[in-house]
């Protein structure tokens, strides 16, 4: 075995990305209030039984691809270099996702991403998704700390809960400004800046997650 999928689950991973992609181009057209799951199956030429079998409910269409998002920081702090603060980590994470214009941090105005950013906006259902991810973030996160440094449960939840707000406030103000027209390149160093900013207030409330101190 090469580690590479089978033809099998090549075919489910194009059809995935089909239905997707057809659903996206939708939305931005129409509006994801304005289309039906029925024309997304049509347009990407399914049946509707198979595009629930991708994507349980219509939102998932759209939050599917930030998924990955959801356990981030979590997989930051389990990963970081030995005897590196998690907020260290975390924070190092935020300014190369800045530096690489990481369509998560908010500071990417490629016009598809802030197409979608708006369309996911003016849902609500997709705004109560993104905050569902924001809880699961949350969570992961607390029990990565518990885990990796020794964080006792409440701490670990109540550091949880700040980080993960901490980061999100920054992408909302770096989208929000990037949807007025200000360019990426030009928003780079007060996003920088803010992060700064903003972890080194994490770090003067939560010096107990900082080794040493």
């Amino acid at each position: 075995m090469d580690g590479k999928p089978g033809l099998r689950e090549l075919k489910k991973q194009r059809t995935r990305a089909a239905i997707s992609d057809a659903a996206i181009t939708l939305f931005l057209e129409r509006g994801f209030n304005q289309v039906s799951v029925a024309q997304v199956a049509e347009a990407a030429e399914v049946s509707k039984r198979t595009l629930f079998a991708y994507f349980p409910t219509k939102e998932d269409l759209v939050v599917h691809r930030l998924a990955d998002h959801e356990t981030e920081a979590a997989r930051v702090v389990r990963a970081r270099p030995p005897r590196t603060a998690p907020l260290t980590a975390l924070r190092e994470h935020f300014l190369t996702g800045l530096r690489e214009r990481d369509p998560i941090t908010g500071l990417n105005d490629h016009p598809q991403v802030r197409r979608v950013h708006r369309m996911i906006l003016d849902a609500p259902s997709l705004v109560a998704r993104m905050e569902g991810f924001k809880t699961g973030a949350e969570r992961a996160l607390a029990e990565a700390l518990q885990e990796t440094a020794a964080t006792p449960e409440l701490t670990a939840r109540l550091a949880a809960v700040q980080i993960v707000a901490v980061q999100w406030a920054l992408a909302q103000d770096n989208a929000e400004r990037l949807a007025y027209g200000e360019p990426a390149s030009e928003r780079y160093a007060g996003a920088v800046k803010d992060a700064e900013h903003a972890f080194a207030l994490l770090e003067n409330g939560l010096h107990h997650l900082t080794p040493g101190r």
